[in-house]
């Protein structure tokens, strides 16, 4: 009976060594396959797409812009993600970010309160030889001391252009608020008297308008509010927004692209900034906010449940959709003259794919109007970098900056530019 025992052992235990280097195999193949699927490592690279009508200006722009054309390539093995991209950004910025030197001015607003910005000066002459202002609007809660705000202000210094940076109002932890208000998603009060400043301080300058995410969203409104706001503007760029909040706030409850547990993250992001001015919000004789308003704010999960519970009363507005719809700027974009680039990433997770109708028909339809699509970049990253490591100076920046070059240069020599077209 032993014998029989010990002869089946010796026919099975060859086997079994085999079997496990089989599942450890499929192990692997299981990682490879999920890292390669997550990591979008298959994905190809292209050019963005751009939609635009066939008009002089445009075919100029693309001709003078090249990097609007060629193919926009992320660092190899973690770029293709925009949960990446829309992560490292959130996380670090930008990697070796400068810290540019600026001035912080203050504004008093009519309402009582204090509105800040930081403005830089040229670190050089600007190719045409022009005063050009770079007026930039960042994304939600942010300020000119973000790296991914100080690695552009450098980059445009550097490339002859002065730059004045918004700092939202409440965005700032060093500075108080004077009044029981704070930036909301659309209010462009604090960007105009910023321009106002801009404008009556250096009267010959010119104007490139800037917004980034929330900014652009804040940027385009503005411009469409009024033609006197498109004064001495040379263009608008706007990069990652939204375009319609009324229309995202659906989406932000979606579980598709981890939508929702990004939506948690920034309201857990609001509520921090809110709660630190809360003696400024919560206390002042003339505030609209009650009790039961701050602890609705404790218990809020999304971003539709502060700014129904919060933000919309700053001004006065009587429901979340009456908030929503008068500060998109999907109302008054169709408004603005100026020439407007508008750009996007596919795989931008905070921005979902039906919101890009809204760019790529206002381009269709609109001579001034150039709609960039991107396959990679999440929001607000389009780094760049070889394998791991990302550049310091993202695709954004160049793209932003190389726009901007090409619409001064038009201005300045467009006889001759049209002559040539």
């Amino acid at each position: 009976m032993s014998a029989q025992v010990e002869a089946d052992v010796r026919t099975i235990s060859p086997e079994m060594p085999a079997m496990f280097d089989g599942m450890k195999l499929a192990a692997v193949a299981t990682v490879l396959y999920v890292i390669v699927r997550t990591l979008n490592l298959k994905c190809p690279t292209a050019a963005p797409d751009i939609t635009c009508q066939d008009t002089p200006l445009n075919r100029y722009l693309l001709k003078s812009c090249p990097i609007l054309t060629k193919e926009y390539i992320p660092p190899l093995l973690w770029g293709k993600s925009g949960h990446l991209q829309t992560a490292l950004y959130g996380k670090m910025g930008r990697v070796k970010s400068p810290k540019p030197c600026g001035l912080r001015k203050y504004l008093s607003m009519p309402d009582g309160a204090t509105a800040t910005f930081d403005l830089f000066e040229p670190q050089g002459v600007h190719s045409t030889r022009e005063d050009l202002t770079m007026v930039i609007c960042p994304g939600i809660g942010n300020h000119s001391e973000k790296h991914y705000i100080r690695t552009f202000v450098d980059y445009s210094q550097k490339q002859g252009y002065r730059c004045a940076v918004l700092n939202h109002l409440g965005a700032l932890p060093n500075i108080e608020l004077t009044s029981p208000r704070m930036f909301t998603y659309g209010c462009t009060w604090e960007f105009s008297a910023m321009v106002g400043y801009i404008k009556r301080t250096f009267p010959q300058t010119q104007l490139i308008v800037v917004g980034f995410s929330l900014g652009g969203n804040i940027a385009c409104k503005y411009l469409g509010e009024s033609p006197a706001n498109q004064e001495r503007v040379l263009c608008c760029v706007s990069i990652c927004q939204g375009y319609s909040a009324l229309r995202a706030q659906e989406t932000f409850l979606q579980w598709d692209q981890c939508r929702r547990l990004y939506n948690f993250l920034m309201a857990d992001n609001m509520k921090k900034i809110i709660l630190s001015h809360r003696a400024s919000l919560f206390g002042m004789s003339s505030s609209n906010m009650e009790a039961a308003d701050l602890s609705h704010l404790y218990t809020a999960t999304s971003l539709m449940q502060i700014d129904d519970n919060i933000m919309r009363k700053f001004h006065g507005h009587n429901s979340l959709k009456e908030y929503y719809e008068k500060e998109s700027c999907v109302r008054y974009i169709h408004n603005i003259s100026v020439p407007l680039l508008l750009m996007n990433s596919s795989d931008d997770p905070l921005v979902h794919q039906s919101l890009l109708k809204i760019p790529r028909t206002l381009a269709e339809k609109k001579q001034n109007v150039i709609f960039a699509l991107t396959l990679h970049g999440g929001h607000l990253g389009f780094f760049e970098g070889s394998v791991l490591f990302p550049q310091p100076l993202s695709w954004m920046d160049k793209v932003i900056v190389s726009y901007a070059n090409a619409i001064c240069q038009w201005e300045k020599h467009r006889p001759q530019c049209q002559q040539a077209k």
